[in-house]
């Protein structure tokens, strides 16, 4: 890849806490804060996006019967401010001018998502934070990734995850399992590899949307993609 002008980052909320964890673990808030402050050295201009689910999951929820799943799916986006503050305030003191915006309107704590700001601030070298979501119930932050990055015009969209790309079935079951280097979305659909819902991916794929699937666990790699460096495995169109 040659390097990219703007970025959109998606990482969910389970990177908040260890596996099995819950909330926010201050070893693993250190380390994401620490891989964005690095990517956003190399100067392209970053949004992220934040999942929910180390503090709640609404789909979850819902399925348990005890409540309805547009409201368990709002309750869901609540815990992604929860995320998008933590961060916020982590990248502000290793001297990260951040901004958090929410698509549910919470004056006292985040700006409103506007289109234009969001790319303003990027512009004048600011991280973007975007917290809950779509702000509509049924949707997921990955297509939230996928909405926003259409919105702010993103050479690239980055799904931060626990393991180093797409595998042709779950490396941790299958030994034979072997990764992509790069997939189409028509193949990623087609073979139902589940990188992403499919609202996500079929978003992606008519807008001409890269999608990079990578470790964030690895130190440093998020700035590599930035330069534009190859890891993980690219979907593209």
């Amino acid at each position: 890849m040659a390097k990219l002008r703007r970025i959109l980052l998606k990482i969910s909320g389970e990177s908040f806490c260890k596996p099995g964890g819950f909330g926010i673990e201050p070893d693993q808030l250190d380390h994401i804060a620490g891989e964005v402050k690095q990517a956003h050295a190399v100067g392209v201009q970053l949004a992220v996006v934040v999942g929910g689910g180390n503090i709640i999951r609404g789909a979850e929820l819902a399925k348990q019967g005890h409540i309805q799943q547009a409201t368990a799916d709002h309750m869901g986006m609540l815990g992604t401010v929860i995320n998008a503050l933590a961060l916020k305030e982590k990248l502000l003191t290793m001297g990260v001018d951040t901004r958090v915006q929410s698509a549910i309107e919470i004056k006292a704590v985040a700006e409103g998502f506007i289109r234009n700001r969001a790319i303003r601030h990027m512009e004048k070298g600011r991280v973007v934070i975007l917290a809950a979501g779509t702000g509509n119930p049924f949707f997921t932050t990955d297509t939230c990734a996928a909405l926003r990055a259409t919105e702010l015009d993103c050479d690239l969209l980055m799904k931060a995850t626990k393991v180093d790309g797409v595998y042709t079935a779950d490396p941790k079951k299958d030994p034979t399992a072997k990764r992509y280097d790069s997939l189409t979305y028509a193949e990623a659909m087609a073979k139902n590899l589940r990188v992403m819902d499919m609202t996500a991916l079929a978003m992606c794929n008519e807008h001409k949307i890269p999608v990079l699937v990578f470790d964030f666990r690895v130190n440093g790699n998020i700035a590599k993609a930035a330069r534009g460096e190859t890891l993980g495995t690219l979907l593209h169109h």
